[in-house]
């Protein structure tokens, strides 16, 4: 039996994360254990501040039964680069040994898992819980947070479609993703977006040109390009200066690429009257849960609960098949992420 379980969410903030606080919370009551939150990630396991409070705090029903709507997260989250350092983590288990806080239930992603991987060898048991809106952990078929993030970049894009159409113009929005390209590419199939463009696939300013001259050629005036934020990263070399100086656009040598001077390269190349950027950014990490969201934290809380108290550590909880599963977070780490080409293909070609 477990004295006590702690819970923290870490690395970015995702819809969805308090729901699952929410359900570890409400677990933890149902088996009689005591649940102590740890505040900011692991920096509170280091305990950087002054007050206790501000680092853990005890969360009982009537604390945290309203929050499982919450947008952002109760906990509050940031990242720690000291709990790379061995030294840091024994701070963090002498902590955890000192509040008698036998296991651990870490929300977050990739590096969040890691961290829970190093402690489970020194001893600490843990269970992870994906929470992060790019969906880029391979094992799973969806994080926490992907869900409601598609839907606000798909409400938003809806919304720029109708003003493109209402004035004959193209549209260049920019949703997140990094290094995953999945909530662009969902977001432009669910809304008949005619281009999308993902850092999985090396691309060039003058494809994504040819693609849109080819829609206005088909008499298509307000065609939207969705781009994900990390796909700048795989664009072939660009002279992004020496074009727009050219064309009459002031720019500033060695400015980057983005989704605003994008628009303006697009605009020239193909001779429009205008093309408009948008970036949707935090909205999609600041939304309240979808339904699905919520209901993968639910089913999510409650197993990362009942793993710890049966003795079952190092273990991350995802989805596979549409069922709530868990696998070691080594093979979870392992596993590749696989990125829908054919999906992709389709959405640029029709």
């Amino acid at each position: 039996m477990m004295r006590k379980i702690g819970v923290l969410t870490s690395g970015g903030d995702s819809p969805g994360m308090n729901a699952a606080v929410m359900s570890v919370a409400r677990s933890a009551s149902l088996y009689g254990i005591p649940l102590i939150g740890i505040k900011r990630g692991y920096n509170g396991l280091l305990r950087k501040s002054t007050n206790i409070r501000d680092d853990l705090q005890e969360l009982h029903m009537e604390t945290v039964l309203d929050i499982a709507d919450a947008p952002g997260t109760y906990l509050r989250t940031a990242r720690c680069l000291e709990f790379m350092d061995p030294h840091y983590r024994e701070i963090a288990v002498n902590t955890l040994q000192a509040m008698e806080i036998d296991g651990l239930v870490v929300i977050g992603g990739d590096g969040s898992f890691n961290g829970a991987k190093e402690l489970c060898e020194m001893g600490v048991p843990c269970i992870g819980i994906p929470g992060t809106i790019d969906n880029d952990l391979g094992y799973t078929e969806m994080t926490l947070g992907f869900d409601t993030a598609v839907n606000v970049c798909v409400n938003a894009v809806r919304a720029i479609r109708a003003t493109s159409r209402s004035h004959d113009r193209p549209a260049v929005v920019e949703v997140m993703g990094r290094h995953c390209g999945d909530i662009a590419l969902m977001t432009a199939v669910s809304t008949g977006s005619e281009i999308v463009v993902v850092p999985e696939v090396p691309w060039t300013v003058e494809q994504v040109a040819a693609k849109l001259n080819k829609q206005l050629a088909r008499g298509n005036t307000r065609a939207t390009i969705v781009v994900a934020e990390g796909c700048w990263a795989t664009m072939a070399p660009f002279d992004l200066y020496g074009f727009l100086t050219s064309h009459g656009k002031q720019c500033y040598e060695g400015e980057p690429m983005s989704a605003v001077r994008f628009a303006s390269v697009m605009k020239r190349m193909c001779g429009m009257v205008e093309a408009r950027a948008s970036v949707i950014g935090y909205m999609q990490r600041g939304a309240e849960p979808t339904a699905r969201d919520s209901t993968f934290a639910f089913e999510a809380g409650n197993l990362a609960v009942r793993l710890l108290r049966d003795g079952i550590s190092n273990q991350v909880v995802g989805m596979q098949k549409g069922k709530v599963m868990y696998m070691p977070i080594d093979k979870a780490l392992a596993c590749k992420k696989n990125f829908n080409r054919n999906l992709y293909d389709l959405a640029n070609s029709l």
